[in-house]
């Protein structure tokens, strides 16, 4: 007896021998609910057609909505809060990233997108428990930049571990942020307990679980240990996995043959959906849902972040994929430069209020008192400019790259 893709959407094979003495006709085995066919086929895949799964998208690269796709319920209000913070998160990944290369922090990891658009699908109270990746949902939910700033620096004023964590390492019990463990994969199995928790706490029946993984931490035994767990004890548990292709270098390619994270959710009995759907069925049914996000690790809009082009600042991806293909993800489907377009387009968003925005970052992220050694340098670069600046033509040719033509540095006292 064989399960038949066409009935079990299951990816597996699996056959089951029956004695040759007993006679079986119709029906079904008592503890399953597949039914006894005459027809012997074999199946691969979890779509009925055998095709892979298709990827959800509503628009296209330029940030046009794509033909019959219905656009998700989204008000401008809601839409100018995820671009800002999608702007804010790799500006303040530019300052991390340095300060990591200058020794002052040991470790950084970035990223915007995935992040940010889960952060604005769930509820403050839901109980997010993170890989590393997820400082824009704390961001999201109020933290503060100066709060991220003190657990990678682990000074005095880290509310997160006291001092006590490697950088990136952020938890907030004020934010149902849950602290973030070194180890690969262990926040898995930790969620489908914190989801049947909520599920047995009454005052708690609107909240659910959220974990975050890579798909390379989908390798790891924990993942399946965890999906089990949340499907045979059901709570409200969505695992969101973001899939940018590499684990750390490892392709895809190498880390799996089936077809991708979502292709394993029906194996454990759990629903494979979009973000905003997932969270709205894991409390109607109070049952586990994953969630695959489809990523690349690219430039932001107008900047080099390394630390969002490579894994983080412990890893080279140019040694394992070409520079030109980054640089054309960024130039054909930049998610940032999508939503931007996204809303100039609905009369949501201006070039005026783009570059008010990029200001107020830029003193946001830089604001508070100047160390000492920057005042020094300051000076020192004014007098120089004062007296080469428009006398020699490189420095001239700089210059004109700055507001006022760096006038308001050298006549500064």
């Amino acid at each position: 007896m064989i399960r038949t893709g066409a009935l079990r959407t299951v990816a597996t094979v699996a056959q089951r021998v029956v004695p040759q003495h007993i006679e079986v006709r119709e029906g079904r085995l008592p503890q399953s609910q597949s039914p006894f066919v005459p027809k012997l086929e074999f199946f691969n895949s979890v779509t009925a057609n055998g095709q892979q799964i298709p990827t959800y998208r509503v628009l296209d690269g330029s940030g046009t909505l794509l033909e019959e796709a219905t656009l998700p319920e989204i008000d401008e209000a809601s839409a100018r809060k995820i671009y800002e913070h999608m702007q804010l998160l790799p500006a303040m990944d530019t300052i991390l990233y340095n300060v990591q290369r200058q020794g002052k922090i040991s470790f950084y990891y970035g990223e915007e997108a995935t992040v940010v658009g889960a952060a604005a699908a769930l509820e403050p109270h839901d109980e997010v428990l993170g890989q590393y990746r997820e400082s824009g949902v704390l961001l999201w939910r109020g933290f503060g930049i100066d709060n991220i700033m003190a657990q990678c620096l682990g000074n005095e004023e880290d509310m997160s571990t006291k001092g006590r964590q490697m950088p990136v390492h952020f938890a907030s019990r004020k934010h149902h942020f849950h602290s973030i463990s070194s180890p690969l994969a262990t926040q898995i199995p930790q969620a489908a307990g914190v989801g049947y928790a909520l599920r047995r706490t009454p005052q708690r029946s609107n909240s659910i679980a959220v974990c975050f993984m890579g798909e390379g931490a989908a390798s790891e035994g924990d993942f399946h240990a965890g999906l089990q767990m949340a499907s045979t004890i059901p709570s409200p548990t969505m695992f969101i996995v973001r899939n940018n292709g590499f684990a750390i270098s490892t392709p895809s390619t190498e880390q799996y043959h089936g077809d991708g994270i979502a292709s394993r959710g029906p194996g454990y009995g759990i629903d494979t959906i979009p973000l905003r759907e997932a969270r709205r069925r894991c409390l109607e049914q109070s049952r586990a849902v994953l969630v695959e996000a489809m990523t690349y690790r690219l430039f932001v809009s107008h900047v080099y972040i390394p630390a969002l082009v490579h894994h983080s600042t412990s890893d080279d991806s140019f040694a394992y994929r070409a520079r030109s293909e980054v640089e054309d993800r960024k130039r054909i489907d930049n998610p940032i430069v999508r939503l931007r377009r996204f809303m100039e387009q609905r009369g949501w968003w201006s070039a005026e209020e783009e570059d008010a925005l990029k200001a107020e970052l830029f003193n946001d992220v830089y604001a508070g008192q100047e160390p000492w050694t920057i005042q020094e340098q300051r000076r020192e670069l004014a007098g120089l400019l004062r007296k080469y600046g428009e006398a020699w033509d490189p420095w001239k040719k700089e210059l004109a790259r700055f507001k006022n033509n760096g006038r308001d540095l050298m006549d500064a006292k």
